[in-house]
Protein backbone atom coordinates (compact mmCIF):
# COMPACT_ATOMS: atom_id res chain seq x y z
CA UNK A 1 0.00 0.00 0.00
CA UNK A 2 1.58 3.33 -0.96
CA UNK A 3 1.99 5.95 1.91
CA UNK A 4 1.79 9.90 1.30
CA UNK A 5 4.95 11.65 2.32
CA UNK A 6 6.02 15.49 2.42
CA UNK A 7 9.26 16.33 1.13
CA UNK A 8 11.23 18.45 3.47
CA UNK A 9 13.84 19.98 1.20
CA UNK A 10 13.97 20.61 -2.71
CA UNK A 11 15.76 17.52 -4.24
CA UNK A 12 17.05 17.45 -7.51
CA UNK A 13 17.60 14.46 -9.40
CA UNK A 14 21.06 13.76 -11.47
CA UNK A 15 21.25 10.24 -12.19
CA UNK A 16 19.15 7.46 -13.60
CA UNK A 17 16.94 5.91 -10.79
CA UNK A 18 16.27 9.23 -9.60
CA UNK A 19 13.30 11.44 -8.73
CA UNK A 20 13.35 14.91 -8.15
CA UNK A 21 10.73 16.49 -5.38
CA UNK A 22 10.02 19.51 -4.04
CA UNK A 23 9.75 21.14 -0.57
CA UNK A 24 6.71 20.46 0.68
CA UNK A 25 5.36 18.45 -2.29
CA UNK A 26 3.30 14.99 -1.72
CA UNK A 27 4.87 12.15 -2.60
CA UNK A 28 4.05 8.42 -2.79
CA UNK A 29 6.08 5.98 -1.27
CA UNK A 30 6.06 2.40 -2.11
CA UNK A 31 7.22 1.02 1.19
CA UNK A 32 8.00 2.66 4.38
CA UNK A 33 11.31 0.33 4.65
CA UNK A 34 14.17 2.54 3.05
CA UNK A 35 17.04 1.06 1.57
CA UNK A 36 20.41 1.90 2.68
CA UNK A 37 18.91 5.72 3.34
CA UNK A 38 16.61 5.94 0.17
CA UNK A 39 12.57 5.74 -0.46
CA UNK A 40 11.01 4.35 -3.95
CA UNK A 41 8.38 7.06 -4.60
CA UNK A 42 6.25 8.63 -7.34
CA UNK A 43 6.06 12.26 -7.29
CA UNK A 44 3.16 14.87 -8.31
CA UNK A 45 4.11 14.67 -11.76
CA UNK A 46 3.85 10.47 -12.09
CA UNK A 47 7.51 10.09 -11.73
CA UNK A 48 9.03 7.30 -10.15
CA UNK A 49 12.25 6.75 -8.68
CA UNK A 50 14.44 6.72 -5.77
CA UNK A 51 14.65 9.35 -3.42
CA UNK A 52 16.59 10.33 -0.33
CA UNK A 53 14.94 9.03 2.97
CA UNK A 54 15.73 11.95 5.11
CA UNK A 55 14.47 14.40 2.60
CA UNK A 56 10.85 13.63 3.46
CA UNK A 57 8.47 12.39 6.69
CA UNK A 58 5.42 10.18 6.36
CA UNK A 59 2.48 11.61 6.87
CA UNK A 60 0.45 9.54 9.51
CA UNK A 61 -2.90 11.34 9.02
CA UNK A 62 -4.40 13.50 6.26
CA UNK A 63 -2.93 17.18 5.51
CA UNK A 64 -5.59 19.00 6.39
CA UNK A 65 -5.71 17.51 10.09
CA UNK A 66 -3.53 17.82 12.91
CA UNK A 67 -0.59 15.41 14.06
CA UNK A 68 2.92 14.47 13.07
CA UNK A 69 2.61 14.96 9.05
CA UNK A 70 1.26 18.56 9.64
CA UNK A 71 3.90 19.82 12.04
CA UNK A 72 4.96 22.60 9.46
CA UNK A 73 1.53 23.52 8.41
CA UNK A 74 1.45 26.36 10.70
CA UNK A 75 4.61 27.74 9.61
CA UNK A 76 4.13 31.50 8.21
CA UNK A 77 4.59 31.53 4.17
CA UNK A 78 6.83 34.06 3.32
CA UNK A 79 5.76 36.81 1.81
CA UNK A 80 6.42 37.26 -2.32
CA UNK A 81 8.86 40.21 -2.91
CA UNK A 82 8.31 42.59 -5.95
CA UNK A 83 10.65 42.59 -8.72
CA UNK A 84 11.99 46.32 -7.84
CA UNK A 85 13.81 44.55 -4.53
CA UNK A 86 16.26 42.51 -6.84
CA UNK A 87 17.13 45.91 -8.25
CA UNK A 88 16.99 47.86 -5.01
CA UNK A 89 18.91 44.91 -2.49
CA UNK A 90 21.83 42.89 -2.84
CA UNK A 91 19.40 39.18 -3.79
CA UNK A 92 19.48 36.71 -0.92
CA UNK A 93 21.12 33.73 -3.98
CA UNK A 94 24.36 35.88 -2.72
CA UNK A 95 26.19 32.59 -2.44
CA UNK A 96 26.55 29.37 -4.75
CA UNK A 97 23.03 27.14 -3.85
CA UNK A 98 24.05 23.85 -4.33
CA UNK A 99 22.07 21.26 -3.25
CA UNK A 100 24.88 19.45 -1.09
CA UNK A 101 28.07 19.51 -1.19
CA UNK A 102 29.00 15.91 -2.44
CA UNK A 103 27.96 16.16 -6.24
CA UNK A 104 29.73 19.80 -6.43
CA UNK A 105 31.76 20.14 -9.52
CA UNK A 106 33.67 23.34 -10.88
CA UNK A 107 31.75 26.14 -11.71
CA UNK A 108 31.11 26.53 -15.64
CA UNK A 109 30.47 29.50 -17.01
CA UNK A 110 31.52 32.71 -19.04
CA UNK A 111 32.39 34.16 -15.52
CA UNK A 112 36.26 33.97 -15.03
CA UNK A 113 36.60 31.03 -17.32
CA UNK A 114 39.31 28.96 -17.00
CA UNK A 115 42.50 29.76 -19.18
CA UNK A 116 44.24 27.53 -21.35
CA UNK A 117 47.04 27.27 -19.07
CA UNK A 118 45.53 26.50 -15.84
CA UNK A 119 46.14 22.88 -15.90
CA UNK A 120 48.99 22.64 -18.56
CA UNK A 121 51.20 19.65 -17.61
CA UNK A 122 54.21 20.67 -19.75
CA UNK A 123 55.15 23.61 -17.25
CA UNK A 124 55.57 21.17 -14.27
CA UNK A 125 56.70 18.04 -13.19
CA UNK A 126 54.50 16.39 -11.55
CA UNK A 127 55.56 14.13 -8.20
CA UNK A 128 56.63 10.99 -8.76
CA UNK A 129 54.93 7.68 -8.33
CA UNK A 130 53.74 6.30 -5.48
CA UNK A 131 52.60 7.51 -2.14
CA UNK A 132 54.75 10.39 -0.83
CA UNK A 133 56.84 9.45 2.79
CA UNK A 134 57.72 5.96 1.89
CA UNK A 135 61.31 6.45 3.04
CA UNK A 136 59.70 8.17 6.26
CA UNK A 137 59.81 4.44 7.77
CA UNK A 138 63.59 4.21 7.19
CA UNK A 139 63.31 7.42 9.67
CA UNK A 140 64.91 10.22 7.22
CA UNK A 141 61.72 12.11 7.37
CA UNK A 142 58.08 13.19 8.98
CA UNK A 143 56.73 10.01 10.67
CA UNK A 144 54.28 8.79 8.09
CA UNK A 145 52.11 4.82 8.60
CA UNK A 146 49.89 2.77 7.72
CA UNK A 147 46.48 2.79 8.65
CA UNK A 148 43.48 0.77 6.89
CA UNK A 149 39.88 0.13 8.84
CA UNK A 150 40.83 -3.27 9.22
CA UNK A 151 43.87 -2.33 11.73
CA UNK A 152 41.33 0.18 13.46
CA UNK A 153 38.78 -2.66 14.27
CA UNK A 154 39.39 -5.05 17.24
CA UNK A 155 38.69 -8.18 15.09
CA UNK A 156 41.83 -8.41 13.35
CA UNK A 157 42.27 -8.39 9.02
CA UNK A 158 40.81 -11.61 8.77
CA UNK A 159 37.26 -11.01 10.64
CA UNK A 160 37.40 -7.49 8.83
CA UNK A 161 37.15 -8.92 5.60
CA UNK A 162 34.36 -11.18 6.22
CA UNK A 163 32.96 -8.46 7.92
CA UNK A 164 32.87 -6.40 4.50
CA UNK A 165 31.82 -9.17 2.93
CA UNK A 166 28.76 -9.80 5.22
CA UNK A 167 26.79 -6.35 5.39
CA UNK A 168 25.18 -5.21 2.30
CA UNK A 169 25.86 -3.14 0.27
CA UNK A 170 23.83 0.07 -1.19
CA UNK A 171 21.64 -0.48 -4.00
CA UNK A 172 22.01 2.86 -5.27
CA UNK A 173 25.40 3.97 -6.12
CA UNK A 174 24.53 7.57 -6.05
CA UNK A 175 23.68 7.45 -2.73
CA UNK A 176 25.35 10.05 -0.81
CA UNK A 177 26.24 7.82 1.88
CA UNK A 178 28.10 5.86 -1.16
CA UNK A 179 29.63 8.72 -3.15
CA UNK A 180 31.51 10.29 0.13
CA UNK A 181 33.21 7.25 0.75
CA UNK A 182 31.19 6.66 3.96
CA UNK A 183 29.88 3.12 3.35
CA UNK A 184 33.20 2.23 2.38
CA UNK A 185 34.78 3.27 5.59
CA UNK A 186 31.95 1.10 7.30
CA UNK A 187 32.54 -2.01 5.34
CA UNK A 188 36.13 -1.83 6.25
CA UNK A 189 37.45 -1.27 2.72
CA UNK A 190 39.65 2.56 3.33
CA UNK A 191 43.23 2.08 3.14
CA UNK A 192 45.86 4.75 3.53
CA UNK A 193 48.89 6.27 4.44
CA UNK A 194 48.31 9.10 7.34
CA UNK A 195 51.27 11.46 8.23
CA UNK A 196 51.31 12.99 11.56
CA UNK A 197 50.29 16.49 10.26
CA UNK A 198 47.62 14.91 8.36
CA UNK A 199 45.62 13.65 11.88
CA UNK A 200 42.55 15.46 12.80
CA UNK A 201 41.91 15.08 16.20
CA UNK A 202 38.40 15.32 17.82
CA UNK A 203 38.14 15.48 21.76
CA UNK A 204 35.76 15.67 24.19
CA UNK A 205 34.55 19.53 25.27
CA UNK A 206 32.33 20.40 27.82
CA UNK A 207 29.40 20.17 25.38
CA UNK A 208 30.24 16.75 24.02
CA UNK A 209 32.43 16.16 21.35
CA UNK A 210 34.36 19.00 19.15
CA UNK A 211 37.45 19.77 16.72
CA UNK A 212 40.29 20.05 18.50
CA UNK A 213 41.15 24.18 18.37
CA UNK A 214 43.82 25.36 16.15
CA UNK A 215 46.67 26.22 18.18
CA UNK A 216 47.59 28.87 15.55
CA UNK A 217 44.70 30.17 14.96
CA UNK A 218 44.53 33.45 11.71
CA UNK A 219 42.60 35.56 10.17
CA UNK A 220 42.85 36.77 6.35
CA UNK A 221 41.70 40.22 4.65
CA UNK A 222 40.64 40.71 1.22
CA UNK A 223 41.14 43.74 -0.49
CA UNK A 224 41.66 46.09 -3.03
CA UNK A 225 39.71 43.85 -6.03
CA UNK A 226 40.59 44.92 -9.37
CA UNK A 227 40.47 44.36 -12.94
CA UNK A 228 43.54 43.00 -15.18
CA UNK A 229 43.72 42.23 -18.20
CA UNK A 230 45.98 39.21 -20.19
CA UNK A 231 46.05 37.77 -23.76
CA UNK A 232 46.93 41.68 -24.96
CA UNK A 233 44.06 42.63 -23.35
CA UNK A 234 41.83 39.96 -24.82
CA UNK A 235 40.37 38.46 -21.82
CA UNK A 236 39.51 40.40 -18.44
CA UNK A 237 39.26 39.34 -14.68
CA UNK A 238 39.04 40.74 -11.31
CA UNK A 239 41.99 40.00 -8.95
CA UNK A 240 41.30 40.31 -5.31
CA UNK A 241 44.37 40.59 -2.54
CA UNK A 242 44.75 38.18 0.34
CA UNK A 243 46.66 39.05 3.37
CA UNK A 244 46.46 35.92 5.75
CA UNK A 245 47.45 37.34 9.36
CA UNK A 246 50.01 34.32 10.22
CA UNK A 247 52.10 35.17 7.10
CA UNK A 248 51.83 39.24 6.61
CA UNK A 249 52.53 37.93 2.76
CA UNK A 250 49.95 38.89 0.06
CA UNK A 251 48.85 37.28 -2.53
CA UNK A 252 46.49 37.61 -5.39
CA UNK A 253 43.67 35.53 -6.47
CA UNK A 254 41.11 35.56 -8.67
CA UNK A 255 37.45 33.54 -8.17
CA UNK A 256 38.31 30.91 -10.12
CA UNK A 257 40.89 29.86 -7.64
CA UNK A 258 38.55 30.45 -5.19
CA UNK A 259 36.39 28.18 -7.09
CA UNK A 260 39.00 25.25 -7.54
CA UNK A 261 39.41 25.08 -3.63
CA UNK A 262 35.81 25.04 -2.78
CA UNK A 263 35.51 22.12 -5.10
CA UNK A 264 38.40 20.45 -3.67
CA UNK A 265 37.65 20.75 0.25
CA UNK A 266 33.89 19.23 -0.66
CA UNK A 267 35.42 16.20 -2.28
CA UNK A 268 38.18 16.11 0.77
CA UNK A 269 35.31 16.64 3.96
CA UNK A 270 32.23 14.71 3.83
CA UNK A 271 30.75 15.49 6.76
CA UNK A 272 32.21 19.20 7.05
CA UNK A 273 30.20 21.72 5.91
CA UNK A 274 32.51 23.63 3.17
CA UNK A 275 30.57 27.52 2.77
CA UNK A 276 29.39 28.03 -0.45
CA UNK A 277 31.21 30.91 -2.20
CA UNK A 278 29.45 33.75 -3.76
CA UNK A 279 27.85 32.49 -7.24
CA UNK A 280 29.04 32.79 -10.44
CA UNK A 281 27.20 36.00 -12.78
CA UNK A 282 27.39 35.79 -16.42
CA UNK A 283 27.19 39.76 -17.26
CA UNK A 284 27.64 42.61 -15.02
CA UNK A 285 30.39 41.18 -13.54
CA UNK A 286 32.62 44.09 -13.75
CA UNK A 287 30.14 46.70 -12.22
CA UNK A 288 30.89 48.25 -9.16
CA UNK A 289 27.94 47.11 -7.56
CA UNK A 290 28.39 43.48 -8.35
CA UNK A 291 32.57 43.71 -7.44
CA UNK A 292 31.64 44.72 -4.22
CA UNK A 293 28.73 42.73 -3.45
CA UNK A 294 31.23 39.75 -4.00
CA UNK A 295 34.24 40.70 -2.13
CA UNK A 296 31.73 40.92 0.99
CA UNK A 297 30.86 37.56 0.37
CA UNK A 298 34.13 36.23 -0.32
CA UNK A 299 34.83 37.86 3.22
CA UNK A 300 32.38 35.93 4.76
CA UNK A 301 33.13 33.04 3.34
CA UNK A 302 37.31 33.63 4.47
CA UNK A 303 36.42 34.26 7.62
CA UNK A 304 34.24 30.80 8.46
CA UNK A 305 37.36 28.84 6.44
CA UNK A 306 39.76 30.33 8.88
CA UNK A 307 37.49 30.04 12.24
CA UNK A 308 37.32 26.14 11.43
CA UNK A 309 39.66 24.02 13.47
CA UNK A 310 39.48 21.58 10.59
CA UNK A 311 39.67 23.60 7.07
CA UNK A 312 41.60 26.14 8.55
CA UNK A 313 44.72 24.01 8.52
CA UNK A 314 44.21 21.59 5.37
CA UNK A 315 47.25 21.75 3.05
CA UNK A 316 45.59 23.02 -0.06
CA UNK A 317 43.60 25.76 2.30
CA UNK A 318 47.12 26.81 3.07
CA UNK A 319 48.61 26.41 -0.15
CA UNK A 320 45.94 28.83 -1.58
CA UNK A 321 46.51 31.55 0.67
CA UNK A 322 50.39 31.24 1.49
CA UNK A 323 51.79 30.02 -2.56
CA UNK A 324 53.66 33.33 -4.43
CA UNK A 325 51.33 35.15 -6.89
CA UNK A 326 54.47 34.89 -9.55
CA UNK A 327 55.23 31.36 -8.97
CA UNK A 328 53.36 29.55 -11.61
CA UNK A 329 55.17 26.40 -10.99
CA UNK A 330 54.91 26.46 -7.41
CA UNK A 331 51.47 27.12 -7.60
CA UNK A 332 50.48 24.18 -10.01
CA UNK A 333 52.55 22.02 -7.80
CA UNK A 334 50.84 22.61 -5.08
CA UNK A 335 47.27 21.98 -7.51
CA UNK A 336 48.32 19.17 -8.62
CA UNK A 337 49.28 17.20 -5.23
CA UNK A 338 46.00 18.63 -3.76
CA UNK A 339 44.40 16.90 -7.00
CA UNK A 340 46.07 13.65 -6.31
CA UNK A 341 45.36 13.45 -2.16
CA UNK A 342 44.88 10.45 -1.75
CA UNK A 343 42.67 11.14 2.02
CA UNK A 344 39.77 11.91 0.26
CA UNK A 345 36.38 10.23 0.57
CA UNK A 346 36.42 7.01 2.89
CA UNK A 347 40.24 7.81 3.08
CA UNK A 348 39.29 10.76 4.95
CA UNK A 349 37.35 8.79 8.21
CA UNK A 350 41.61 7.32 8.69
CA UNK A 351 42.69 10.54 9.06
CA UNK A 352 40.42 11.16 12.72
CA UNK A 353 41.39 10.54 16.12
CA UNK A 354 38.73 9.99 18.55
CA UNK A 355 38.82 9.71 22.07
CA UNK A 356 39.38 5.87 23.61
CA UNK A 357 35.90 6.39 25.36
CA UNK A 358 33.12 5.29 22.56
CA UNK A 359 29.96 7.28 21.85
CA UNK A 360 26.19 6.41 22.49
CA UNK A 361 25.53 5.54 19.17
CA UNK A 362 21.15 5.48 20.15
CA UNK A 363 22.26 9.08 21.81
CA UNK A 364 24.29 10.27 18.62
CA UNK A 365 20.71 9.12 16.75
CA UNK A 366 18.65 10.89 18.84
CA UNK A 367 20.83 14.54 18.34
CA UNK A 368 21.53 13.59 15.14
CA UNK A 369 17.50 13.97 14.45
CA UNK A 370 17.22 17.16 16.60
CA UNK A 371 19.85 18.88 14.77
CA UNK A 372 17.84 17.80 11.44
CA UNK A 373 14.81 19.21 12.97
CA UNK A 374 16.26 22.29 14.09
CA UNK A 375 18.10 23.12 10.62
CA UNK A 376 14.74 22.44 9.11
CA UNK A 377 13.38 25.02 11.01
CA UNK A 378 16.11 27.32 10.60
CA UNK A 379 16.37 27.32 7.63
CA UNK A 380 12.51 28.40 7.09
CA UNK A 381 13.39 31.05 9.41
CA UNK A 382 16.02 32.07 7.60
CA UNK A 383 14.04 32.42 4.44
CA UNK A 384 11.33 34.28 6.54
CA UNK A 385 13.79 36.50 7.98
CA UNK A 386 15.09 37.23 4.09
CA UNK A 387 12.31 37.88 2.63
CA UNK A 388 11.21 40.26 5.17
CA UNK A 389 13.90 42.52 5.60
CA UNK A 390 14.13 42.62 1.75
CA UNK A 391 10.78 44.38 1.58
CA UNK A 392 11.35 46.46 3.77
CA UNK A 393 14.91 47.62 2.60
CA UNK A 394 12.86 48.24 -0.66
CA UNK A 395 10.25 50.27 0.88
CA UNK A 396 13.31 52.38 2.38
CA UNK A 397 14.54 52.92 -0.76
CA UNK A 398 11.95 53.06 -3.21
CA UNK A 399 8.97 54.43 -0.72
CA UNK A 400 10.16 56.17 2.41
CA UNK A 401 12.48 57.89 0.28
CA UNK A 402 9.67 59.11 -1.65
CA UNK A 403 7.20 59.86 0.86
CA UNK A 404 9.68 61.81 2.63
CA UNK A 405 10.42 63.99 -0.41
CA UNK A 406 6.92 64.47 -1.30
CA UNK A 407 6.95 66.02 2.39
CA UNK A 408 9.46 68.21 2.05
CA UNK A 409 8.43 69.53 -1.26
CA UNK A 410 5.25 70.60 -0.10
CA UNK A 411 7.08 72.35 2.78
CA UNK A 412 8.75 73.80 0.56
CA UNK A 413 6.03 75.14 -1.64
CA UNK A 414 4.32 76.41 1.49
CA UNK A 415 7.66 78.48 2.18
CA UNK A 416 7.29 79.80 -1.71
CA UNK A 417 3.48 81.20 -1.23
CA UNK A 418 4.88 82.57 1.80
CA UNK A 419 7.37 84.70 0.12
CA UNK A 420 4.47 86.34 -1.90
CA UNK A 421 3.62 88.08 0.95
CA UNK A 422 6.92 90.01 1.35
CA UNK A 423 7.09 91.04 4.78
CA UNK A 424 10.17 91.63 6.16
CA UNK A 425 8.73 89.74 9.38
CA UNK A 426 8.28 86.69 7.53
CA UNK A 427 11.25 86.15 5.67
CA UNK A 428 12.68 84.38 8.68
CA UNK A 429 10.05 82.27 8.95
CA UNK A 430 10.29 81.34 5.12
CA UNK A 431 13.47 80.18 5.44
CA UNK A 432 13.02 78.17 8.36
CA UNK A 433 10.32 76.53 6.38
CA UNK A 434 12.02 75.87 3.49
CA UNK A 435 14.82 74.33 5.52
CA UNK A 436 12.16 71.75 6.74
CA UNK A 437 11.80 70.98 3.42
CA UNK A 438 15.75 70.52 2.59
CA UNK A 439 15.61 68.29 5.80
CA UNK A 440 12.97 66.29 5.15
CA UNK A 441 14.39 65.48 1.66
CA UNK A 442 17.57 64.81 3.45
CA UNK A 443 15.80 62.57 5.86
CA UNK A 444 14.75 60.51 2.43
CA UNK A 445 18.13 60.07 1.25
CA UNK A 446 19.40 58.52 4.38
CA UNK A 447 16.38 56.12 4.24
CA UNK A 448 17.66 55.27 0.84
CA UNK A 449 21.27 54.76 2.00
CA UNK A 450 20.33 52.99 5.21
CA UNK A 451 19.96 49.05 3.97
CA UNK A 452 23.87 48.95 3.29
CA UNK A 453 24.84 49.70 6.45
CA UNK A 454 22.41 47.18 8.22
CA UNK A 455 19.81 45.52 6.41
CA UNK A 456 22.37 44.30 3.65
CA UNK A 457 25.07 42.73 5.86
CA UNK A 458 22.29 40.66 8.03
CA UNK A 459 21.32 39.35 4.06
CA UNK A 460 24.61 38.77 3.18
CA UNK A 461 25.24 36.38 6.84
CA UNK A 462 21.87 34.83 6.02
CA UNK A 463 23.05 33.83 2.63
CA UNK A 464 25.97 31.76 3.73
CA UNK A 465 23.81 30.32 6.68
CA UNK A 466 21.45 29.01 3.80
CA UNK A 467 25.22 27.58 1.81
CA UNK A 468 25.17 25.89 5.27
CA UNK A 469 22.17 24.66 5.59
CA UNK A 470 22.09 23.28 2.32
CA UNK A 471 24.89 21.39 3.03
CA UNK A 472 23.76 19.48 6.05
CA UNK A 473 21.20 16.74 5.00
CA UNK A 474 23.96 15.26 2.71
CA UNK A 475 26.12 15.07 5.98
CA UNK A 476 22.95 13.68 7.91
CA UNK A 477 22.61 11.07 5.29
CA UNK A 478 26.48 9.97 6.03
CA UNK A 479 25.68 9.73 9.71
CA UNK A 480 22.36 7.80 9.10
CA UNK A 481 23.58 5.23 6.49
CA UNK A 482 26.47 4.50 8.86
CA UNK A 483 24.33 3.83 11.73
CA UNK A 484 21.92 1.52 9.75
CA UNK A 485 25.21 -0.68 8.66
CA UNK A 486 25.30 -0.78 12.83
CA UNK A 487 21.80 -2.12 13.09
CA UNK A 488 22.50 -4.58 10.34
CA UNK A 489 25.21 -5.82 11.57
CA UNK A 490 23.74 -6.35 14.97
CA UNK A 491 20.50 -7.98 13.29
CA UNK A 492 23.20 -10.64 11.08
CA UNK A 493 25.30 -11.33 14.50
CA UNK A 494 21.61 -12.41 16.56
CA UNK A 495 20.70 -14.44 13.12
CA UNK A 496 24.17 -15.91 13.27
CA UNK A 497 25.30 -14.91 9.97
CA UNK A 498 28.36 -12.51 11.67
CA UNK A 499 30.40 -13.08 14.27
CA UNK A 500 30.34 -10.40 17.05
CA UNK A 501 33.96 -9.18 16.42
CA UNK A 502 33.41 -7.97 12.70
CA UNK A 503 30.05 -6.19 13.91
CA UNK A 504 32.08 -4.58 16.35
CA UNK A 505 34.30 -3.74 13.87
CA UNK A 506 31.06 -1.76 12.10
CA UNK A 507 30.58 -0.03 15.47
CA UNK A 508 33.99 1.20 15.67
CA UNK A 509 33.94 2.37 12.30
CA UNK A 510 30.47 4.40 12.77
CA UNK A 511 31.90 5.26 16.12
CA UNK A 512 34.53 7.15 14.21
CA UNK A 513 32.03 9.14 11.71
CA UNK A 514 29.71 10.15 14.77
CA UNK A 515 32.75 11.89 16.81
CA UNK A 516 33.47 13.67 13.74
CA UNK A 517 29.75 14.60 12.69
CA UNK A 518 29.13 15.66 16.46
CA UNK A 519 32.12 17.95 16.33
CA UNK A 520 30.90 19.58 13.30
CA UNK A 521 27.22 19.97 14.41
CA UNK A 522 29.35 21.47 17.54
CA UNK A 523 31.20 24.24 15.58
CA UNK A 524 28.06 25.10 13.49
CA UNK A 525 26.11 26.42 17.21
CA UNK A 526 29.28 27.88 17.91
CA UNK A 527 30.16 29.94 14.45
CA UNK A 528 26.17 30.51 14.65
CA UNK A 529 26.26 31.99 18.05
CA UNK A 530 29.58 34.11 17.44
CA UNK A 531 27.92 35.54 14.02
CA UNK A 532 24.39 36.56 14.72
CA UNK A 533 25.43 37.88 17.85
CA UNK A 534 27.75 40.01 16.09
CA UNK A 535 25.64 40.86 13.51
CA UNK A 536 22.52 41.64 15.69
CA UNK A 537 24.82 44.30 17.31
CA UNK A 538 26.32 45.59 14.74
CA UNK A 539 22.67 46.10 13.27
CA UNK A 540 21.18 47.96 16.62
CA UNK A 541 24.43 50.55 16.66
CA UNK A 542 23.63 51.21 12.86
CA UNK A 543 20.20 51.42 13.32
CA UNK A 544 20.58 54.10 16.39
CA UNK A 545 22.96 55.93 14.76
CA UNK A 546 20.69 56.04 11.69
CA UNK A 547 17.87 57.71 14.03
CA UNK A 548 20.70 59.72 15.72
CA UNK A 549 21.31 61.17 12.32
CA UNK A 550 17.77 62.33 11.41
CA UNK A 551 17.28 63.31 14.88
CA UNK A 552 20.19 65.92 14.42
CA UNK A 553 18.72 66.87 11.05
CA UNK A 554 15.47 68.13 12.79
CA UNK A 555 17.11 69.33 15.54
CA UNK A 556 18.64 72.11 13.11
CA UNK A 557 15.41 72.61 11.50
CA UNK A 558 14.19 73.44 14.84
CA UNK A 559 16.76 75.67 15.51
CA UNK A 560 15.98 77.50 12.54
CA UNK A 561 12.43 78.67 13.94
CA UNK A 562 14.38 80.35 17.01
CA UNK A 563 15.98 82.78 14.44
CA UNK A 564 13.01 83.49 12.46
Amino acid sequence: MALRARALYDFHSENPGEVSVRENEVVLLHTDQDIEGWLEGTNSRGERGLLPASYVEILKSDPATSGDGNRYANIPSVPSIPSAASDAVPSFSTFSQHPGQHGYQPSQGSDEDWDEDWDDASTVADEPAGIGGLHDFEGNGPSTYRVSTSSMSRAGNAQQAKSSATVSRNLNRFSTFVKSGGEAFVLGEASGFVKDGDKIYVVMGPYGPEWQENPYPFACTIDDPTKQTKFKGMKSYISYKLTPTHTHTQVNRRYKHFDWLYARLVEKFPVISVPHIPEKQATGRFEEDFISKRRKGLIWWMNHMTSHPVLARCDVFQHFLTCSSTDEKAWKQGKRKAEKDDMVGANFFLTISTPAAPLDLQEVDSKTDGFKAFTKRMDESVLHVNATLSEFARKQIAGFKKEYQKVGQSFKALSQVFELDQQAYSVGLNHAIAYTGDAYEAIGEFFAEQPRQDLDPIMDLLALYQGHLANYPDIIHVQKGALTKVKESQKHVEEGRMESAQAEGVRDRCNIISFATMAEIQHFHRIRVRDFKAQMQHHLREQIAFFQKITGKLEEALHMYDQA
